[in-house]
């Protein structure tokens, strides 16, 4: 038998209610200290949500930094060279809100943001988005809503920093996957060579 949890009141009563320091931490505006965690960090993950409800959840990364803060409640993130699916864009376009989580290798906190955001493709502040020579065509503003540190349990729990405990060849190549999974018409060895050295070449064109 399945047991769903239908209501607040159900879900506290299993979970309890949050401490005084959990609810006490949201705050609205950039503290010194959340300047210093956004100019350490090289990844952040966006979360977002279209109309109708449809999530996604978008990695983004660059050098340290690459986040640029604009004032005490804007920032602006940028788009750089992928796929080209927007899905998040898409879901911004529909509903502004999105959820960010900012990592530091190593570190087992990690800072949120939540805000309203909007998509930009030009403004004064674009050249400062300019990595190894590429100058974004789009950046997403979030006007900061909530703001807050992450406690460190879930990366205690699956022990994601420890070396010892990575298994990268667990599973097959990126290029293997993508011919047993969505099989395409190019041959292993060219989605090798695809995801290989000429991957790299591509990460900023």
């Amino acid at each position: 038998m399945t047991t769903e949890v239908t209501s607040e009141v159900e879900l506290r009563e299993l979970l309890g209610a949050p401490g005084r320091r959990a609810l006490a931490k949201e705050r609205t505006v950039l503290h010194a200290q959340d300047r210093e965690w956004l100019a350490a960090s090289p990844f952040c993950l966006v979360a977002t949500a279209g109309a109708d409800g449809s999530c996604d959840v978008s990695p983004k990364g660059d050098p340290p930094g690459f986040t640029l803060v604009l004032d005490e409640t804007t920032i602006a993130i940028p788009e750089r060279p992928g796929n080209r699916r927007a899905d998040g864009y898409r879901n911004i376009l529909a509903n502004p809100h999105v959820g960010l989580i900012y990592l530091i290798p190593g570190r087992t906190d990690t800072l949120r943001i939540n805000g309203r955001a909007r998509l930009i493709s030009d403004a004064p502040w674009f050249d400062d988005l300019t990595v190894k020579g590429h100058r974004p065509v789009l950046a997403v503003e979030v006007t900061i809503e909530q703001i807050f540190y992450h406690c460190a349990k879930a990366f205690l729990r699956s022990e994601l920093w420890r070396p010892e405990t990575w298994r990268p060849d667990v599973l097959p190549s990126r290029a293997r996957l993508i011919k047993e999974v969505e099989a395409p018409v190019e041959s292993l060895a060219e989605l090798e060579r695809h995801y290989g050295p000429d991957y790299l070449k591509s990460l900023y064109s």
